[in-house]
């Protein structure tokens, strides 16, 4: 069993991400790659006090990138769309 707190690495503060918080309700986030949906939901619901209505994930490969001469790759990663239940909020940032 994971530790709740492995599963979410951190908060994805992009444009697409703001536009779907403000507009649908839902929250990205960036997240473990072992972790599966129902991991996820649930450390979602336990660490920020909130219902879940749907999750979805996306698997991203990374990409090539060239330095110089050399060649490497950026780490692939696992984003996450959590759909919130209507009423509920999500705010990382309070102002």
């Amino acid at each position: 069993m994971k530790i709740i707190y492995d599963v979410i690495k951190r908060p994805l503060f992009t444009e697409k991400g703001m536009d779907i918080k403000e507009r649908e309700n839902k929250v990205l986030l960036e997240v473990n790659p072992d972790s599966n949906k129902h991991e996820i939901k649930k450390a979602v619901e336990e660490v920020f006090k909130v219902k879940v209505a749907k999750v979805a994930t996306i698997n991203e490969k990374g990409k090539m990138k060239r330095y110089g001469r050399s060649v490497g790759k950026t780490p692939d990663r696992k984003k996450a769309i959590i759909t919130l239940k209507k009423g509920e909020k999500l705010d990382f940032i309070e102002a």
